[in-house]
């Protein structure tokens, strides 16, 4: 099963895609610990693709993708089954992540190994690079690509998993355990 979990930053995305691959067995992989270098810095498109493009060519029986990075769609789609979308409230994604900042601050928890990049206090709510800022920008946006991605017929070959609600990730692991065996 290849799977690619989606959603705003803050949704929920790297916990549910972390669960899956471990009950399902297959590889994690996380875009953001490929494009993200030392001191905040990205990788440039032709290393960042390259490394996805591996890390997929590493599992071809499967794996489950963490992150949207839309321009990445034109790798990772072709390949993929299935595409969960974590489409929570605003509310409930704003709250999640001002919640998982302060305790990334707190934690002083490196975010993706060797790079040395961790959250703080003043790049979290006083940077116009803040991540709450782009959840709060992106979130509208999100939402209109993925209603968009969920009727166009270039990917109608994926099936589409829209949550909407906390209380659904459960089930949704359960029925694709179910589907995997």
């Amino acid at each position: 099963m290849k799977i690619n979990v989606v959603g705003t930053s803050g949704s929920g995305k790297s916990t549910l895609a972390r669960k899956l691959a471990s009950v399902l067995d297959v590889p994690h992989i996380q875009l953001d610990q490929l494009y993200w270098q030392a001191d905040w810095q990205g990788t440039p498109d032709d290393e960042f693709f390259s490394r996805l493009r591996q890390a997929m060519a590493a599992s071809p029986d499967g794996w489950v993708i963490d992150g949207n990075f839309d321009r990445t769609r034109h790798i990772k789609w072709p390949e993929a089954d299935i595409v969960i979308w974590l489409d929570l409230g605003f509310w409930r994604v704003l709250s999640q992540s001002v919640r998982r900042a302060i305790e990334r601050i707190v934690t002083r928890e490196e975010l993706w190994p060797g790079t040395g990049n961790r959250e703080s206090f003043r790049q979290t709510f006083l940077s116009r690079r803040s991540i709450l800022l782009w959840s709060l920008g992106t979130w509208r946006q999100n939402r209109r690509r993925y209603l968009a991605a969920m009727i166009d017929p270039a990917y109608r070959h994926i099936r589409f998993i829209r949550l909407t609600h906390r209380h659904e990730l459960a089930a949704c692991v359960a029925a694709l355990v179910q589907r995997n065996r």
